[in-house]
């Protein structure tokens, strides 16, 4: 297809690029257009939206995926995103994809997930973005049907576009194609991690601590993204990147007493305690 050809799709994800989840979701949309491949050289799972400061990024060719052009990042998921549009792509790509994730990103772990950070990166940035993850963490899983799933919703995104400042995070359950339900928009279930600490001894007797922890949704609606896969339904949720909680702007402006413009004359602040007990 001549118009297929016009688009660049940019694929990204955090298990590195040698995941099997990131070659599944490749063959998912090179049929689509041109796809530029950007990947951290190594697992940056739980990254979340971090970026390099203090040391420097490179990126590597590398021949992985066939004729898809590709490159390995030194960098997070964010980066690989920032470095693959102002160095390799100079320019916005029409849809950035990002994936296929080892493991659930649903409800709270959207936060966590560097999966989803490099596709909100692209969203800040105004390009159309998925994160897509599969309900299974193994390194051999089959992606199959969550590939499947990648199409046709990519698909989608390149027809029908993506309103403004909005992305979408999309989880598959681990079932065989033809046993999934459907497909459901969802909101993000009220859920979290309750976590604990194992403390455990080093060789040398110095203490060290392992995250564990389990995993409890508090929601029981039937219009979430954990009711939906847990019913076999793929999960999409539209995410936003602003963060303002804009349901409680009502409560402060009328709750809260506070000056509408800082001054000496409506600040008061007792200095004396503070002054007395330096030094």
């Amino acid at each position: 297809m001549a118009e297929a050809q016009q688009k660049t799709i940019l694929v990204t994800n955090d298990d590195g690029i040698h995941a099997g989840g990131i070659h599944a979701l490749i063959e998912a949309v090179k049929h689509l257009g041109r796809v530029v491949v950007v990947a951290p050289d190594k697992p940056q799972s739980g990254m979340g939206h971090a970026i390099t400061l203090n040391e420097p990024l490179r990126l590597k060719p590398v021949n992985l995926f066939g004729d898809i052009e590709a490159y390995a990042c030194s960098g997070t998921p964010v980066d690989c995103v920032k470095l693959a549009k102002d160095k390799i792509l100079h320019t916005k790509p029409d849809l950035c994809v990002s994936g296929i994730n080892h493991g659930s990103n649903s409800s709270i772990n959207i936060i966590y997930s560097g999966t989803m950070s490099a596709a909100m990166e692209a969203g800040i940035e105004g390009i159309p973005a998925v994160g897509f993850s599969l309900l299974n963490y193994a390194a051999d899983a089959d992606f199959t049907a969550a590939a499947q799933y990648a199409t046709i919703i990519a698909e989608q995104v390149l027809r029908n576009g993506l309103p403004a400042d909005t992305l979408l995070n999309v989880n598959i359950p681990f079932l065989p194609f033809n046993e999934i339900q459907g497909v459901r928009i969802c909101r993000q279930a009220h859920a979290k991690w309750e976590e604990e600490y194992d403390e455990r001894l080093d060789p040398h007797n110095r203490p060290y601590y392992w995250l564990t922890g389990r995993f409890v949704n508090y929601d029981q609606g039937e219009d979430t993204d954990e009711w939906a896969l847990t019913h076999g339904y793929v999960s999409v949720v539209p995410v936003q990147y602003d963060l303002t909680a804009h349901h409680a702007m009502a409560y402060f402006n009328q709750k809260w007493q506070l000056p509408h413009t800082l001054s000496p004359k409506n600040i008061q602040i007792d200095t004396s305690d503070t002054f007395n007990n330096l030094g």
